[in-house]
């Protein structure tokens, strides 16, 4: 039976709450309302008025790094500390905005800048879990706080955001709130705004992200760090499938889209590749001529460089001369390991130890760096940075046999511990490869009006910086012969005209042995300006400067095709490239050839704009037709093509009959003891020179020469720049009469003029004509040079400098080639 009950207890029971806690409950609640008028009245009095104008994203200008572009619009890089792209709200693609609002503020368009059902539904939620788990700040919260306020987290702080927050809902719409926060947000890696970090993190546009790289990109905002899909590539897709699954939980995706998109395999870039194009050469020098006219705006005012290079032409040279550079680097043996390190029994200590050894040796693009872990004379094993093991085996090994054998020393073994270089070739096997020593410059331009197609400044920036094309003052060789020919046929030459390729000795001043000049190939007497150049034979062309004279040589060539006066010495030398240029400077010269005997500038910017699109300068370059100076007779241009095509055709250059072209002209040059090798050629529309050699100056090999060593970077490339381009038939200029099939001056023909030899004797002739060669014939008569008394002695060339060998003629020998 139940106790009965007292009435004072009962009485409690159907009672709502003990008094003395509704008293404290009630003061609770007064005390709140009287705290948050009191903040209210706070805010109002001494934080509202002290709240930052809205200048900032109103007119919104943030920091925008300096882009450079190609003709074509693809972006060749950009230098600035903020990497950011300002694209409009409705440039974004609707998944990116989508996968932002779903992660990060899903009822942005319900409420007024602070979420009150969302800061609810956080405390709940950290009630429950007992820990501060869930965030409530808005995105035009988070705005405020990321333009205008500190990251400390104070209640102050907090204040300040929330009052911001309102005044910016205020001042703008809900998509100009969006936009801005979609351009300034940082998302790590120095990129600020999404379409930045589209670049960085997959090399693309915004606009053409996938809704699985949608999602992760909208995974960064939380944490940059933590989510980045570089440094942190499995937390990176744990919060990317979180944000899918969220946009398919609050309507923004299908089913469909989600299960397409969550089984999305993402190629993440690694850092340093953002661009598709390798420009860096080009980059560098285009910062520096910006930098030299606006200073460290540079960085931060969002200018826009258009260059003359063309994006396919650029990648094309890049590949040439890297393939070019790498050929000549197999023909000259394999050197060892870069570094061997002891690796430890233990696994973990193993893995840290090839970690550490990696990160000192960076991959150069396509060229891995990779650890040794077994070794034998048929298969290699090695790891490489991302932790996957390749094994390089049969033929591959044939490169560095001799560095896995017993016998090899040490510091060339190939053995556990050694740090190599692998890279994969055309079928994706794995081969051995080192980074090479030789470097390699290549430059295009048109010749119409100096535009700059394609640049390639040395192998590899990162590994030397050092720009070849407009900084490596190297001796010419052969490729300077044209020059001298070009002046020949003013002063009565023809290519028909007889030199004698025989010994000959000139004076070289008090006290020094006469110089004897001489070629690889022993002299073949009597032959016509067309093969000796077709031959690049040495005799003949000292000979032919000889005949016309170094002042006058000198003169026509610096004034017409460009040559600095003081690099082009005043003694018979100059015949065979003794002097110095840039591969930039050559490729002027050659578009003299080219474009019909006018002189053009070459140039690399187009114009600059401002982030807005406003145009701050602009290129005028000389044209020809328009403005650019004639500087050689039109029939002299023609004349010298037709030569340069026997070259290209029949000659030192015949590697470029593989393009299949009759358009093609050009000129092979190798430098004493083979320090330099060049190929300058040309077709109408581009004018392309190669170079290859040493930083410091040292021989390339007894065996390289141009043909050789720059003519295949250069057939390469054009081989890909002129697809496409139809074949140009130049037409016969006034002032040119054809005889036997010859091209004459008019006013220099066999019976009117011509110099129709020089240096051939009667015994020559019938030499030549019963088909005796004199190699060891003594020289026909020692001539002198009275145009080069002190040919090639005084006066001294310039000392050398990097990139730039002096000029030390060899009193006895100088061979051009």
């Amino acid at each position: 039976m139940p106790l009965p009950t007292s009435p004072g207890r009962l009485q409690r029971q159907r009672g709502f709450l003990n008094p003395n806690i509704a008293k404290f409950i009630g003061l609770s609640i007064l005390g709140l309302g009287i705290a948050g008028a009191l903040l209210v009245v706070y805010a109002l009095i001494f934080i509202n008025p002290r709240l930052p104008s809205l200048d900032l994203i109103t007119d919104y200008r943030p920091k925008v790094p300096l882009r450079i572009y190609s003709e074509d619009k693809v972006l060749l890089g950009e230098f600035g500390e903020e990497k950011r792209s300002l694209v409009k709200l409705d440039d974004i693609p609707a998944d990116m905005k989508n996968a932002v609002l779903a992660i990060e503020d899903y009822r942005f368009y319900q409420h007024g800048g602070i979420d009150y059902i969302g800061i609810a539904r956080a405390l709940v939620t950290d009630v429950l879990r007992g820990s501060a788990s869930q965030g409530a700040s808005t995105i035009t919260m988070q705005v405020a706080r990321n333009v205008f306020l500190t990251k400390e987290k104070t209640f102050s702080r907090k204040l300040y955001e929330v009052l911001l927050a309102n005044k910016i809902e205020n001042a703008l719409t809900k998509d100009q709130i969006l936009e801005v926060y979609m351009n300034q947000i940082y998302l790590g890696q120095r990129a600020f705004g999404f379409a930045a970090a589209a670049r960085t993190y997959f090399g693309k546009d915004l606009k053409d992200v996938t809704l699985a790289e949608a999602a992760m990109l909208a995974g960064l905002p939380k944490a940059p760090s933590a989510y980045n899909p570089i440094v942190n590539p499995k937390r990176a897709h744990i919060r990317q499938q979180y944000i899918l699954q969220r946009m398919l939980d609050v309507g923004f995706i299908t089913q469909a889209q989600y299960d397409a998109a969550s089984k999305e395999e993402l190629k993440v870039r690694t850092p340093g590749s953002q661009y598709n194009t390798h420009a860096e050469y080009v980059n560098e020098m285009v910062r520096q001529m910006v930098y030299a006219q606006y200073k460290e705006d540079t960085y931060t005012q969002g200018f826009n460089v258009y260059t003359t290079i063309n994006a396919a032409d650029q990648q094309a040279a890049y590949l040439a001369v890297r393939k070019g550079v790498m050929d000549y680097d197999r023909r000259h043996g394999y050197r060892g390991p870069e570094e061997t390190v002891a690796l430890p029994a233990n696994a973990d200590e193993r893995a840290s130890a090839i970690d550490d050894v990696l990160d000192d040796h960076p991959d150069n693009d396509d060229i891995l760096a990779a650890v040794v872990v077994a070794a034998g004379p048929k298969q290699v094993d090695a790891v490489l940075r991302s932790g996957d093991k390749v094994s390089i085996k049969g033929d591959a090994l044939r490169f560095v046999a001799n560095a896995l054998s017993d016998k090899a020393k040490k510091e060339v073994r190939i053995q556990p511990g050694s740090l190599i270089r692998v890279m994969q070739d055309a079928k994706q096997n794995w081969q051995i490869v080192q980074l090479p020593q030789v470097e390699a410059a290549l430059v295009s331009v048109v010749p119409q009006d100096g535009a700059i197609r394609a640049l390639i400044g040395g192998f590899d920036f990162t590994q030397n910086n050092f720009n070849h094309v407009t900084q490596a003052w190297r001796q010419p060789g052969s490729t300077f012969k044209p020059f001298i020919y070009s002046a020949a046929l003013e002063k009565g030459f023809a290519p028909a005209s007889i030199v004698n390729d025989a010994p000959v000795s000139y004076p070289a001043g008090p006290g020094q042995p006469n110089w004897e000049p001489r070629d690889d190939e022993p002299p073949a007497g009597p032959m016509s300006v067309r093969t000796a150049l077709q031959k690049s034979v040495n005799l003949v062309a000292i000979r032919t400067l000889d005949y016309i004279g170094v002042p006058y040589a000198k003169d026509f060539i610096t004034g017409a095709y460009g040559f600095d006066s003081d690099k082009v010495p005043p003694y018979l030398p100059m015949a065979l490239g003794a002097g110095q240029t840039t591969p930039l400077q050559l490729s002027a010269a050659y578009s003299v050839f080219a474009n019909g005997g006018y002189k053009i500038q070459p140039y690399l910017i187009t114009q600059i704009t401002d982030s807005r699109g406003k145009v701050l300068s602009k290129a005028d370059p000389l044209v020809v037709g328009n403005g650019a100076p004639r500087v050689v007779a039109e029939r002299n241009s023609y004349m010298m093509t037709s030569l340069l095509k026997s070259v290209a055709q029949r000659g030192t250059g015949a590697r470029s009959n593989s393009l299949g072209r009759a358009d093609l002209a050009g000129k092979t040059g190798t430098t004493n003891e083979a320090i330099d090798g060049w190929f300058a050629g040309y077709q109408r529309t581009l004018a392309t020179v190669v170079w290859m050699g040493y930083d410091q100056p040292k021989s390339l090999g007894g065996m390289e020469f141009g043909a050789q060593l720059a003519l295949p970077i250069w057939v390469d490339y054009m081989g890909k720049a002129l697809k496409g381009v139809p074949q140009f038939d130049q037409p016969v200029p006034d002032g040119i009469r054809f005889i036997d099939g010859e091209p004459y001056y008019d006013n220099f023909t066999p019976e009117n003029g011509l110099v129709t030899n020089v240096g051939v004797t009667v015994v020559d002739a019938i030499s030549n004509f019963f088909g005796w060669t004199p190699s060891q014939a003594p020289a026909t008569g020692t001539q002198s040079a009275p145009n080069a008394p002190n040919a090639p002695g005084t006066p001294q060339a310039p000392p050398p400098s990097r990139g730039a060998p002096a000029n030390n003629f060899d009193s006895k020998l100088y061979q051009g080639h």
